[in-house]
């Protein structure tokens, strides 16, 4: 029998049936009148080949076919109700894993506070990050082998809900001591020096104006408005570029060694200047602003654990300094 002609009411009917053993009592239950409790069994009798029910002196007894069938229709519909049913999540006792994919940006920034917050309301959880650096994010969250991706974005397919946590403006740093330390900062002065570029992905020569499209997966890979502007589209080819790395991490290294500059998101430009003696330069033109985002599959918003992941890393962002909401 293919499960496709079955109309699972049938099945309903059949279980109240069992319970009942009387048309009326069962009508009643399910709110039907007697006349479509009839009429759904001579459906179902049809259907199965048997008479199911027979009138005796106690009601309607069922035969040794439905005995046979009872246990295994009460099992199929309880199973079927818990699977409609929603499911509840309890962050203080679940040991669930959270799978998120991040920019080093949100690793140094963000992260950090909710790995804190999760230690406090959910002991038992574990948070895998993976670097957002791969091309197939979005594949991986139809596949649901992530629960949100944390990047730079523009365009996303429709079924992938967004959220901005935060906006952020480029910053131009360099090492204590730099010539650009000492008077007015150009333009002219800062394309007299070599930069230090981070390519958020292995994007090859795919991209334009900052961005790349990955099947129709639009992203941001460069934030560099002086370079951007100044090349026409590809960065690369001012020939002002001398170092290019994968992560914000590698850029500080890069500037206490040499005379390069660097474009940093301001948030990590006045960490590094606090922590590693950077200095944050005045910039000749208007900053560049990006919105950093988090995304997930709409689908993963029938999952409880999911939408209170979603919840977390809100109010992570919300108490950040220098954002006292998100945007």
């Amino acid at each position: 029998m293919s499960l496709q002609r079955v109309d699972l009411n049938l099945f309903a009917l059949f279980d109240v049936m069992m319970k009942r053993r009387s048309a009326s009592a069962a009508a009643r239950q399910l709110g039907v009148t007697p006349s479509a409790v009839s009429h759904g069994l001579a459906r179902l009798r049809k259907l199965l080949g048997d008479e199911l029910f027979v009138a005796g002196p106690d009601g309607m007894q069922p035969t040794a076919r439905a005995l046979d069938l009872a246990p295994n229709v009460r099992d199929g519909l309880e199973k079927l109700a818990l699977a409609l049913k929603e499911r509840s999540f309890d962050p203080a006792e679940a040991a669930v894993t959270f799978v998120i994919a991040a920019t080093d940006y949100a690793m140094m920034l963000t992260l950090p506070s909710l790995a804190r917050r999760l230690a406090v309301t959910a002991p038992h959880a574990h948070l895998k990050i993976f670097p957002f650096g791969r091309s197939d994010v979005v594949q991986q969250l139809d596949e649901n082998r992530l629960h949100i991706v944390m990047g730079w974005f523009d365009e996303l397919p429709t079924y992938i809900r967004r959220q901005t946590l935060l906006i952020e403006h480029e910053a131009i740093v360099v090492r204590a001591g730099h010539p650009l330390t000492a008077g007015q900062v150009t333009k002219k002065r800062l394309l007299e020096f070599p930069h230090v570029v981070v390519e958020f992905t292995g994007t090859g020569a795919h991209d334009q104006d900052g961005f790349i499209d990955d099947r129709g997966v639009v992203r941001r890979v460069w934030i560099e408005r002086l370079l951007i502007e100044t090349s026409g589209g590809d960065p690369r080819n001012v020939g002002l570029v001398a170092v290019t790395v994968p992560h914000y991490a590698g850029v500080v290294p890069m500037l206490l060694a040499t005379d390069m500059v660097a474009t940093l998101p301001r948030r990590l430009a006045l960490r590094a200047a606090e922590r590693d003696g950077l200095v944050v330069l005045n910039l000749p033109y208007e900053p560049l602003a990006v919105a950093h985002e988090m995304i997930w599959h709409e689908r993963s918003l029938a999952d409880p654990s999911v939408r209170w992941l979603i919840g977390q890393m809100e109010a992570v962002v919300a108490n950040l300094p220098e954002n006292s909401g998100l945007p």
